[in-house]
């Protein structure tokens, strides 16, 4: 059966409420949806995604070559089986893949927000993903996935509203991002806003899509090296020196340096720098026990059947925080979660690139 990869682009004029006391208003959200959509809306699955990912998590545009991020996991006769289940992935408020951000337009005029745009939290992205799927007619669904950024709105959904979702399933995250974490988000703040090219957020984006912003790929490199381990590092490159180099030339160059200049310059290519900042600003701030009186006590709302996959290299989310949320979960008595920790020299990208690791558990919390 075909994917049957569709894009659309909503438009809303109700205010977005959000959580620092700010109004959005009007805002559109960008979606996409794959299989069928079954007569009693009981086969929905919600794909959310991470920090610079976007609605597109499946199948291959036309013209493109790049399938979406989450395309080992997502399709016909896949783990989330696409002539099984109507599978829907938006892009969040605040991205820069079609829904609204820092770099739309600010009504009434068409002069880009820039830093009149409000600082958004997970639980902002997650009530505008909600008002989305309620103009769609559905008020309910089998589950929601997620990993990372992606895994924190999973985990929000779960709370905010907790008769959504029959099952939510979420990996390689965390309950409150830690100073670990924040500190490399820290490292690629400083290296844009101190990029003259940056222009204190003024910058043509146009201009960037040509030319790339060198902060942000420096910022962009000490995140790679958070999402990677350092075993897998040595499996990808070892201490391999490019051929054409001598060993003594000053900026002669390692195959690891060659793969994180590739990437972080490649990156700022596609993906906007003020949207970039806003996004690691609503990781940074992302705690789930924010408005109750401790973490217990936000997971006490819990009612869908919650899965936790952590996996052992991760450095950036470690084990030990999911494991955790599942001590929590015990504590109060809930019964209805569990918490696996997946074998992996990876890293925190395992759950991008390891899919093979763990799809058999999701097929059996999927169909259990």
């Amino acid at each position: 059966m075909p994917l049957n990869l569709k894009t659309y682009t909503e438009h809303f004029t109700n205010p977005l409420y959000l959580e620092s006391g700010r109004i959005l208003e009007p805002y559109d959200i960008t979606y996409e949806t794959y299989g069928e959509l079954n007569e009693d809306k009981s086969n929905v699955i919600v794909i959310c995604h991470a920090l610079t990912g976007s609605h597109h998590c499946a199948g291959v545009y036309e013209g493109d070559k790049k399938a979406g991020w989450w395309d080992n996991l997502i399709g016909s006769n896949k783990a989330v089986d696409t002539n099984k289940y109507f599978v829907i992935c938006t892009n969040v408020i605040g991205s820069c893949f079609g829904s609204t951000g820092p770099m739309s337009p600010r009504h009434p005029s068409h002069e880009p927000y820039r830093y009149k745009f409000p600082v958004v939290t997970i639980k902002d992205m997650v009530k505008a993903q909600r008002i989305l799927f309620d103009r769609l007619g559905i008020h309910s669904v089998y589950a929601i996935i997620g990993g990372s950024m992606g895994g924190m709105q999973a985990l929000q959904f779960a709370i905010s509203y907790p008769n959504f979702a029959k099952k939510i399933i979420s990996l390689a995250t965390t309950y409150a991002t830690q100073p670990w974490a924040i500190a490399f988000n820290k490292i690629a703040q400083e290296a844009i806003l101190k990029d003259p090219d940056f222009k204190n957020g003024y910058y043509e984006p146009q201009a960037i899509k040509e030319n790339g912003l060198v902060g942000m790929a420096v910022g962009r490199m000490a995140g790679f090296i958070s999402f990677l381990s350092p075993d897998s590092m040595m499996k990808k490159f070892d201490r391999e020196y490019r051929n054409t180099d001598g060993l003594y030339e000053l900026f002669g160059k390692y195959q690891v340096e060659l793969f994180l200049e590739y990437n972080g310059y490649n990156f700022t290519k596609w993906f906007d720098p003020l949207s970039y900042l806003y996004i690691i600003k609503a990781i940074n701030i992302y705690d789930l026990s924010r408005g109750f009186d401790s973490l217990n006590e936000a997971l006490s709302k819990i009612k869908s059947d919650l899965h936790l996959i952590s996996f052992k290299s991760d450095i950036l989310f470690r084990s030990s925080e999911m494991m955790e949320i599942s001590e929590s979960l015990d504590k109060i008595g809930n019964k209805n979660h569990t918490y696996i920790e997946i074998e992996s020299d990876y890293g925190h990208d395992a759950f991008l690139v390891e899919v093979d690791k763990f799809e058999k558990q999701l097929v059996e919390i999927l169909e259990g």
